[in-house]
C-alpha cells in the first residue's frame, strides 16, 4: 500500500513538473526565492519580541507614564502595554512602503531566476538542435566547445561522434565504389560475349538477365551509398522536375500526368529526382500509369503519385518500405525489382525532414504521398 501511494505521488509530481530543463530550473529558483521571502516576512512580523514589562523601581509611575482606566500608559510612540509592535500596528505609509520594497525585490529575483534558468539550459537546447541537424547533414560544422565543464565535455563527445560517423561513411563509400567496379566488370564481359551468340532468342534472354542484374546492383549500391551523400542544397522548381519525369516516361510509352503547382523548394536536386522517379517507376510497374499531384502549403509540400493497380493489403503498406522486402505476388521478372525503390524514396524523404506514406486510393490503386517540410532545410 505504501509503495502504491509513493508511486501515485511520483506520478502526480511528474505530471505537474515542467518537462524541460529550463522549466524545472526556473521553477526551482522561483520557489527558492518565494520561500526565502516568506520566511523573512515570518521572522520579521511574527517573531519580534514583545514590549517588556514595567521595569522594577520605586513605586509610582515613571516619567511619561500615566494611568488610564487603571492601566499604565506606555511612553509616546510605543504600543500598548503587553502588545507586539508588529506590521499591522504600523502606519499605513510604512506598510505600503514595506510591501512595495518586498514586491520590487521579489520581481527582480524572479526575473533573474528566469534568465539564469534559460542561460543554464541553452547548451542543452543547442546540443539537441545539433543532433537533429546531424541526421540531415553529417558535414554540418562542429559544435563550439565552450561554456561550463559539463557543456564542454558534451560538445567534445558530440563532435568526436560526428567525426567517427563521417569516417565510417567515407570508408563505406570507398567499399561501395570498389564493389561496384568489381561487379560491373564481369557484367560488361558478359554483355560483349552476348553479341557473339548466333541464336537470337538466347541473345535476347542473356541481355534481359544482364540488364536485370545491372539494375539490381545499381539499386543496391545506391542504397548502400546513402542515396543523398553530401549533395548541396538548392532551390528547386518541383513542378518542372515532375514535368521532366513525365516527359521521360512518355518517351518510353508510359502515361504520366502532372497536376498542381508548387513554389520553389529547398532540397537536394539529384536525391529529390531519384525519390520521385522511384515512386513514378513503382506506379508504372504495378499500375501501368502514374498521376503526379502537387499539394503546396506555407509550411510543406506534398507530392502524391497514384497508380491504378491492385493496391496493397493494409498490413503491407509499411512493410513494403523495408529494405529488400517485396510482396510475394510481385516476385517475378516483369514486376519484381530489387525491393529497394520505396526504401530509397522513404530514406530521401526523411533526409529532407519529411516522410513517405502509402495508402490505398478510394477508387482503386495505391497513393504514395511524400511530404517535404519547407522549414527543415
Amino acid at each position: 500500500m505504501a509503495s502504491w501511494m509513493a508511486a501515485r505521488g511520483r506520478a502526480a509530481l511528474q505530471r505537474w513538473l515542467p518537462n524541460t530543463l529550463f522549466g524545472r530550473l526556473a521553477l526551482l529558483l522561483i520557489v527558492a526565492v518565494i520561500a526565502s521571502h516568506v520566511l523573512a516576512l515570518t521572522l520579521m512580523f511574527e517573531l519580534r519580541p514583545a514590549h517588556p514589562e514595567r521595569p522594577p523601581g520605586p513605586p509610582g509611575p515613571p516619567p511619561h507614564w500615566g494611568v488610564a482606566e487603571g492601566r499604565p500608559l506606555p511612553p509616546p510612540g510605543q504600543p500598548p502595554h503587553g502588545e507586539r509592535p508588529d506590521f499591522w500596528n504600523a502606519p499605513l505609509s510604512l506598510q505600503m512602503g514595506l510591501l512595495l520594497d518586498i514586491g520590487v525585490r521579489l520581481a527582480a529575483l524572479v526575473a533573474v531566476a528566469w534568465w539564469a534558468a534559460r542561460w543554464l539550459s541553452r547548451p542543452m537546447h543547442r546540443l539537441a538542435t545539433a543532433a537533429q541537424q546531424l541526421g540531415r547533414d553529417i558535414n554540418r560544422p562542429p559544435l563550439p566547445e565552450d561554456g561550463t565543464l559539463e557543456c564542454r565535455d558534451a560538445s567534445r563527445v558530440f563532435n568526436q561522434m560526428q567525426a567517427r560517423i563521417r569516417q565510417q561513411l567515407a570508408e563505406r563509400d570507398r567499399f561501395v565504389a570498389a564493389v561496384s567496379h568489381d561487379l560491373r566488370t564481369p557484367l560488361t564481359r558478359l554483355r560483349l560475349r552476348t553479341e557473339s551468340l548466333g541464336d537470337a532468342r538466347a541473345q535476347q534472354l542473356f541481355r534481359r538477365d544482364i540488364a536485370e542484374m545491372d539494375a539490381m546492383i545499381t539499386s543496391t549500391l545506391d542504397y548502400l551509398r546513402g542515396v543523398a551523400g553530401a549533395e548541396a542544397w538548392a532551390l528547386l522548381d518541383v513542378r518542372a522536375l515532375a514535368d521532366s519525369l513525365a516527359d521521360d516516361q512518355l518517351a518510353l510509352g508510359h502515361r504520366v500526368s502532372v497536376a498542381g503547382q508548387a513554389a520553389p523548394l529547398r532540397a537536394q536536386a539529384v536525391a529529390l529526382r531519384r525519390c520521385l522517379d522511384n515512386l513514378v517507376g513503382n506506379a508504372i510497374r504495378y499500375g501501368g500509369s502514374a498521376e503526379i499531384t502537387l499539394h503546396d502549403a506555407a509550411d510543406s509540400l506534398t507530392v502524391e503519385v497514384r497508380d491504378h493497380g491492385p493496391g496493397l493489403p493494409p498490413e503491407e503498406l509499411e512493410r513494403v518500405m523495408e529494405p529488400f522486402y517485396r510482396v510475394e505476388a510481385s516476385r517475378n521478372r516483369q514486376s519484381g525489382g530489387a525491393g529497394l525503390g520505396l526504401t530509397i524514396a522513404s530514406d530521401i524523404a526523411r533526409r529532407h525532414g519529411g516522410q513517405l506514406v502509402l495508402r490505398n486510393a478510394a477508387g482503386g490503386g495505391l497513393v504514395a504521398a511524400a511530404t517535404f517540410p519547407r522549414k527543415a532545410a
